[in-house]
């Protein structure tokens, strides 16, 4: 189960209930981590050997929405959706440990912590294994929980 974080959980009060307005990122960039974030932040993201977040664009193509396609409004009853797209990170040169935990930024590097969740099947990332990717589907999380 993914858990929103409180700056977006402050960001949608704000939004929906009082004056403030809520800008939406150009990209979202998908993170891996060692240890869980919670919904302050914090968590241990890979560093080194060549890890870095992967940007993807915050459109239609890029997620499909709660009904389970990328065209039209989200219709769906359960706030779940999932990645339209192959998602792969830069292939490891050095080792990176076991990835437990997946998160979604608003940065490249920093930003804010948008979304956090565990793996459904925690995976080691050594020095030369291949390129770590999400298959089309497999970043699936629910926001309404």
């Amino acid at each position: 189960m993914a858990a929103l974080s409180d700056y977006l959980e402050n960001q949608l009060v704000d939004h929906i209930f009082r004056t403030a307005s809520l800008s939406k990122p150009t990209n979202t960039y998908i993170a891996l981590l060692t240890a869980a974030a919670d919904d302050t932040g914090g968590g241990t993201e890979v560093t080194g050997g060549s890890y870095a977040r992967v940007s993807v664009l915050s459109a239609d193509a890029s997620w499909n929405g709660t009904h389970g396609t990328t065209t039209g409004a989200s219709s769906g009853t359960d706030g779940t959706i999932d990645n339209a797209i192959i998602v792969t990170f830069p292939a490891p040169t050095a080792n990176w440990g076991l990835i437990t935990h997946f998160a979604i930024y608003d940065a490249s590097s920093a930003g804010n912590l948008i979304i956090h969740a565990a793996l459904t099947t925690p995976k080691t990332v050594n020095n030369g294994d291949a390129a770590p990717s999400f298959a089309v589907g497999a970043l699936t999380f629910q926001i309404d929980d």
